[in-house]
């Protein structure tokens, strides 16, 4: 048994999500039948139960790398292998609003916890078979999204000192931010998980988590978990049937 989530390798699938919310694995694992609580222990709240015949879990990390770190590192030692975190993000570009749907392609690594892993100069990317199902998923739901490049950071509440390089990045098309995407995929990486991302964003370029926007985040929540079962079934079918 590991030292953070207390249950056995056999409640944990190969296929997991994982959100920062608690409250959003939950929403994940209502989708699927007969889900039961398996792990609530050093703020990890974790659901097990299959979703269209295949057996997949939902778990709550936190907020921030070092506790995706823990999460992800204990959930491999009981079995799991691929990863889709289903996230909530700031944004920057013009027009974006809350609700919207973002498809990491990549992340800039401004958060520690990678760092540990792998030099900076490294890159956060997701695995091209989570992303392109991702992607796919997306398109089949006939689902608005915006793929791009977002940033991970460990600083919610960042000194104006960044700004400067925060404006650079948004010229160069930066759609996202976030604190946990970096330490994903760099963990995929040195691993050999496979990991990706789809975001909602809560907010405007110029305002984090207004209220009048709160019901399009939820719709748009929505969106991205619907979006983020139907890859992750479609991922569960090809290894069947590549076995």
């Amino acid at each position: 048994m590991e030292w953070h989530i207390k249950c056995e390798a056999r409640d944990i699938a190969r296929y997991v999500f994982c959100p920062g919310d608690f409250l959003r694995a939950k929403k994940i694992a209502d989708h699927f039948e007969n889900p039961r609580l398996v792990n609530e222990s050093r703020g990890y709240v974790i659901y097990s139960g299959n979703y269209q015949g295949v057996f997949m879990t939902a778990c709550g990390t936190g907020m921030g790398g070092p506790t995706v770190a823990i999460g992800l590192e204990e959930l491999g030692h009981l079995g799991a292998d691929t990863f889709i975190r289903v996230g909530s993000c700031g944004v920057f570009q013009k027009g974006q609003q809350p609700g919207d749907v973002i498809i990491s392609t990549g992340t800039v690594r401004a958060g520690g916890t990678g760092n540990a892993y792998l030099p900076p100069v490294f890159p956060a990317v997701p695995a091209f078979t989570v992303l392109r199902k991702l992607v796919e998923s997306a398109e089949e739901l006939k689902l608005a999204h915006t793929e791009g490049v977002g940033i991970a950071v460990d600083a919610f509440y960042a000194p104006a000192a960044v700004e400067a390089d925060m404006v650079r990045m948004q010229q160069a098309g930066l759609v996202a931010i976030e604190m946990e995407s970096d330490t994903l995929y760099i963990l995929g990486a040195v691993r050999g998980w496979r990991c990706g991302a789809v975001f909602t964003s809560d907010g405007t370029p110029g305002e984090i988590k207004p209220a009048w926007g709160e019901e399009a985040f939820r719709n748009g929540e929505e969106n991205a978990i619907q979006i983020a079962l139907r890859a992750m079934t479609k991922i569960a079918k090809m290894d069947q049937e590549n076995k």
